[in-house]
């Protein structure tokens, strides 16, 4: 099969149909095009949509992906991040392996398709000049045979003639002669010029046109194979990120599959977990009997009446109110105080691990500092040893600081695991404070003992008959027997008691222990028979008297 033969007078179709095929191409180029656009917008969005639903930093947020169900969503986000990698990939190869190559091989084809339909148009351009002069040789000769014939024609009616001259005659003879000898002259041009058109157009049919056809077909059928060719590179640039885009997908799946709610639960009881026992049972207090009672250590009540011991816990009264207290949202103590105990140790824990990633950090610089040094000294030309003087001095006033900063929260540390283990007396005070806090009475005049640092807040009901029972009750409170003392105290640090319920020291002063810490981190500590009050317990170094009353082993 050859155009060449087949198609030898469809010239002009040719044309058309080699057209298409270049707008085929074209065609295709912008289909990858708008795919390659499609891909790129897709990996944007899905990249956008993983940024959108990453936690931020330093924020709450970061905590909660701790939970394993969290974990497996932050990696479903990462995984979908390199799911959207591959898409672009897909857009980059089919850019660079596509659209790019055959951008450049229409070119190619176009200008090897001018190319040959100008040598066809050549080719029928010389034919046509053939014709034309086949076609004037041709009308030549006719025409002469005509001016012959009407020449010989005249001549034998001037030869018949006898009015007519001998010279006459002679001349006529002469002109047919001549116009046969013409004649005879355009036909043997005539012949020659046909035999030339007979031979071009044979060329032209049979090599020409052939071969200029079979040259357009050989370059349709490339077009047709890059086609495909470019079909099939589609496909395969799809496959290529097949497995990537798996192993994306079975990373989700392993995301999934590494869900623990057992591990989950256990991290909610870490992060809420008090260090706290249950409230115990409450004892019965008789008020048939005529003795004077105490108060209570389960009931912030005291003997004079339970309505007038709830207005007045919140300045000399012997119940605080831990953990049921109100949190301030002010600044947080220093030493984590208002948090429950086991909070607090995680939290100083923390602090403590921190402090000392913060000391190696500064170690190793001066261990560099130290070794720059060295080297200085081995070989002065490269720097002088004594400029680092200063820097290695900063760095080892930053390690003793932050040394001493450590101490500070470990010991901290270890008054809070000392207090751990749960007490009975600790479960009693919790559930006399329970029980004061659901009081009727409680609720329209509640006050609680805030801490030096804004640890605790103070509501006090604004109401006027609240005040006068507070203000009538005020005397027979103070009236009350002082708490024996049960050793000493000395102040570790000054401490500014501002707020009701709490006692200034100044660091060094000695005073008396009247009530130890019950695990909430203060101690109740009295300078005079007037002057008594609540202070941070890490602000203070305890010695009980192992001889008094009630009196406890101080670790």
């Amino acid at each position: 099969m050859s155009w060449g033969i087949e198609l030898w007078d469809q010239f002009d179709n040719l044309e058309k149909h080699t057209q298409w095929g270049i707008d085929i191409l074209e065609k295709y180029i912008k289909f990858v095009k708008e795919r390659t656009e499609i891909e790129l917008s897709y990996a944007k969005q899905l990249r956008n949509l993983s940024k959108k639903y990453q936690p931020k930093k330093n924020s709450k947020e970061e905590e909660e992906y701790r939970y394993t169900a969290c974990k497996a969503f932050l990696s479903t986000l990462n995984e979908m991040n390199d799911y959207a990698g591959q898409h672009e990939v897909i857009s980059e190869n089919m850019t660079s392996q596509i659209i790019v190559e055959l951008a450049r091989y229409v070119q190619e084809l176009k200008q090897e398709r001018k190319s040959h339909f100008h040598d066809g148009r050549k080719a029928q351009q010389h034919i046509e000049t053939c014709w034309k002069q086949l076609e004037s040789s041709k009308r030549r000769f006719e025409r002469d045979c005509k001016e012959a014939d009407r020449a010989q024609q005249y001549f034998e009616k001037m030869d018949a003639d006898i009015n007519v001259t001998k010279a006459d005659v002679e001349k006529a003879r002469q002109q047919a002669q001549t116009r046969h000898q013409m004649a005879e002259e355009s036909k043997a041009d005539y012949s020659s010029v046909l035999q030339k058109f007979n031979h071009e157009q044979h060329e032209y049919y049979h090599t020409h046109i052939p071969n200029i056809f079979q040259k357009i077909q050989e370059m349709e059928e490339r077009r047709i194979v890059r086609i495909g060719e470019s079909v099939k590179t589609y496909a395969e640039l799809d496959r290529q990120v097949i497995p990537i885009i798996g192993k994306c997908l079975d990373g989700i799946v392993k995301a999934a599959e590494s869900i623990d709610p057992k591990n989950d639960s256990q991290l909610v009881v870490e992060a809420y977990k008090s260090g706290f026992e249950p409230p115990g049972d409450i004892e019965f207090e008789d008020y048939t009997q005529p003795m004077k009672r105490t108060v209570s250590d389960n009931s912030l009540s005291n003997s004079r009446g339970e309505g007038k011991s709830e207005l007045k816990f919140g300045g000399k009264s012997k119940g605080k109110l831990w953990p049921f207290i109100k949190k301030n949202k002010g600044a947080t103590p220093e030493d984590f105080s208002n948090l429950p105990p086991e909070q607090r140790r995680k939290k100083l824990q923390q602090k403590v691990d921190e402090l000392n990633k913060e000391i190696q950090k500064e170690m190793d610089q001066r261990d560099a500092i130290t070794k720059m040094k060295d080297v200085y000294l081995k070989n002065p030309q490269m720097g002088d040893p004594s400029s680092l003087d200063h820097k290695l001095a900063e760095v080892s006033q930053n390690i003793e600081k932050l040394r001493l900063e450590a101490q500070k929260f470990e010991a901290w540390l270890a008054e809070v695991e000392g207090r751990l283990p749960a007490r009975s007396d600790q479960a009693r005070r919790q559930s006399g404070m329970y029980e004061t806090q659901n009081a009727p009475s409680v609720n329209n005049c509640a006050q609680d003992r805030e801490s030096p640092d804004g640890s605790y807040t103070e509501e006090q009901s604004q109401e006027s008959e609240v005040k006068v029972l507070a203000a009538d009750f005020d005397d027979e409170f103070d009236d009350e027997e002082p708490l024996p003392a049960i050793g000493t105290c000395k102040a570790l640090y000054t401490f500014e008691g501002q707020n009701e319920g709490t006692i200034s020291v100044v660091e060094g002063e000695t005073l008396y222990v009247i009530e130890e810490d019950k695990g909430d981190g203060w101690t109740r500590i009295r300078r005079n028979e007037d002057e008594e009050g609540y202070v941070p317990t890490s602000y203070v170094e305890v010695y009980l008297d192992k001889n008094a009353k009630g009196a406890k082993t101080y670790i």
